[in-house]
This record gives structure tokens, sequence and C-alpha cells, in this order.
């Protein structure tokens, strides 16, 4: 793992040169199949055969390694729910609103592979983590995902989880949240920041945004997309599909859902947008575009911090096994903890300020 300003040159792997566990290339060989088989040439999905072949996870109410969970409902009307993940001890708990990866297109919060990364990410920091169950594409485009999520925001800022939850609601520091995600979801946290910061909230304080391996995009082919073809979970052939399955008919990569400070970018960035974590892997395919959204953060004048992972695949930390899975979320664990220090801080410095001016 590197932490650094992504000036110096570097060495370039080509995807043959990979080297993954024998279970994750068994994992990864199967989802991608699965997903692959799923997807029509006329743009659409076969649900039913893809419900069949997504191996998912129930709530559980008697915690499972010191982890309970519950699905708490938001909107009935478009099937909005997310995951709660409560660690059995802590109090005063940060509050993470994590949004899960799958092209826009797939996945959900029970599936087996999210509901564990959920629950790794709930023992390890610890925290209360919020799985949100979006509208997925191709049924349901740009901006319904966003929209989703700016409603589970809502939801929060209501009280509402004190009703769904009490005893939850009881341990949640609302002034202390992150948005998170991962290639897709980590997409929806970006523009879920931007959200935030432009509206106006009762409860909830955004503290941050964890960002693994964003998918972006644009119409430009970078040099990580043509080198890394054939590299594992994403190429240019699946990624181009997920963009024209999720963005408004018509519209090219250069949308700035998928481009975010490319050239049809619209308005200023937000002042309040939190600092963000954006995690990179250098078996990556979309790294480039990834590196350039970490660079457009800092031209900017907002605070990030970037993490590579130079032996890392897309979408490795949901791989246990992988060591680096591990690294990271100690990497995340100390991001969180130390805006939360800073934030606390802050609030004593300013209220000894107001105290000395009374």
């Amino acid at each position: 793992m590197t932490e650094t300003d992504p000036s110096p040159a570097k060495p370039r792997p080509s995807a043959a040169s990979l080297k993954l566990p024998w279970k994750t290339r068994i994992s990864v060989a199967a989802l991608s199949a699965v997903t692959d088989f799923c997807r029509r040439s006329n743009g659409s999905l076969n649900r039913s055969l893809l419900s069949l072949l997504d191996a998912r996870s129930p709530a559980t109410a008697t915690p499972v390694r010191g982890v309970r969970t519950a699905d708490v409902t938001v909107d009935t009307s478009r099937n909005l729910w997310f995951r709660l993940f409560v660690p059995s001890s802590g109090e005063s708990l940060p509050v993470i609103v994590f949004f899960h990866g799958g092209g826009f297109a797939f996945l959900s919060p029970d599936s087996r592979i999210y509901d564990a990364v959920c629950r790794r990410i709930c023992r390890k920091i610890p925290a209360l983590v919020l799985s949100v169950n979006y509208r997925r594409s191709p049924e349901h485009r740009y901006p319904a995902p966003y929209d989703d999520g700016a409603d589970v925001l809502r939801f929060l800022d209501g009280d509402g989880l004190a009703t769904a939850d009490a005893a939850a609601a009881g341990l949640a520091d609302l002034s202390s949240c992150f948005l998170a995600g991962d290639s897709a979801g980590a997409n929806i946290a970006h523009h879920m920041g931007r959200r935030w910061a432009a509206g106006s909230w009762e409860r909830i304080r955004l503290a941050g945004m964890v960002l693994i391996q964003p998918f972006f995009g644009g119409e430009e082919r970078t040099e990580a997309e043509l080198r890394l073809t054939k590299a594992p979970v994403v190429s240019v052939e699946r990624t181009d599909w997920m963009w024209r399955a999720f963005l408004p008919e018509g519209a090219d990569r250069d949308h700035e859902a998928a481009n975010p400070f490319g050239p049809r970018a619209e308005g200023e960035l937000e002042a309040a947008l939190p600092e963000a974590m954006v995690v990179v892997g250098g078996f990556d395919p979309l790294q480039d575009w990834q590196r350039r959204y970490y660079e457009g953060l800092r031209a900017r004048g907002r605070a990030a911090r970037l993490v590579e992972y130079p032996q890392a695949m897309h979408a490795f930390y949901a791989f246990p096994e992988i060591k680096e899975s591990a690294i990271v979320l100690d990497e995340i664990k100390g991001f969180i903890d130390g805006l939360r220090v800073r934030s606390t801080t802050t609030e004593q410095k300013d209220g000894d300020a107001g105290d000395e001016n009374q």
C-alpha cells in the first residue's frame, strides 16, 4: 500500500502478471460468468435468472460474530430499504451510509458478498452501517440511485432510525456520519456528498467519504483501460454496457454522473463537500479515472487522501483471502477515527472560544 500524490512514473504491469489466491480466482470467474450470461444484447437483464444465481444472506437479529442485522424499509413503493449492521459493543458510534458496487445494475445489500463486507466494516471500525438497496439499472436509470441515497439520508435526518430500531438509534452519532461505497457505490457516495453539501439538514453532519475504487469514466480510453483489458471483474466491454444501461438515453460517458470533472460538468463543487479517502488498485482498469477524481478534488481546494495498492485488482477488498483486504480496513478505520478526533477537537475549541466571549 502506498499513500501518495500520483506524479512519479510507475511500472505498467499487464493483467497477466496479476497473482490471486485460487479461491479468489474461482469466485471472480463465477461472478463474471453470471453477470455476463444475464446481460442481454438488447441492453436488458434477465433478472429472474440473476436472482436465482445471486447468493443471499438473511438478516440476523441474533448477533453473528458480534454483529446483528435488520432490514429497514424507507419506501415500499420503490423497494427502498437498507440493511442495518449493529455491533454488539460500543456507544456513540459513527454512522456509515454504504452503497454497494455492481455497475449500478447488479447485487444488493443482502447479496452474500456485501453482507459479509459490511459485517467486517461494522465490526472493525466499529460503526453502525446502513447498506442501501438503491434502484438498479437498466430498469431505473440516472438519477434513480442518487435519489434513493438522498432519501435514505433524509430518513436519517428525520429521525427515522429511532422509529425503526430504537436500540441502534441510541448508539448512533449523527454528527459523525460517513458516506462509503465501492465501484458504482463509490460513485453514488460522491454524488450523495454533493447533495448533502448543497442541502439543509437538521441532524446529519457528514464528516467524510470513503470511495473504494470509484466507478468513473469518460469518452476517452485511458492507458490503464487499454493495458488491462483482460483484468478481472471489469473490462471496457462490461463498463461500456453498464454506462449505456445507467446514463440517460442519448448521453455519453462524459455525462457528469460518469465524469464529474469532465467537459460537461456543471456548477462549482460545493464548499461543504467533506474530505474524501480514495482507494486505487494497480490492476484496476479504472485507476486513471480514480486518480483524476482525486486530482480534481485537490485542484478545487477540497481535502482528499489517495491510498494505492499496486498489486490489487478491482473489488479486491471484498475478498478476505487477499492480504490487502485487511490492510485497507485498517486504513479506513484510521481515516474515520482521525476525522472524528479532529471534529471533536474543533468542537471543543469552538466551545471554549464561545465561553471566553461571554
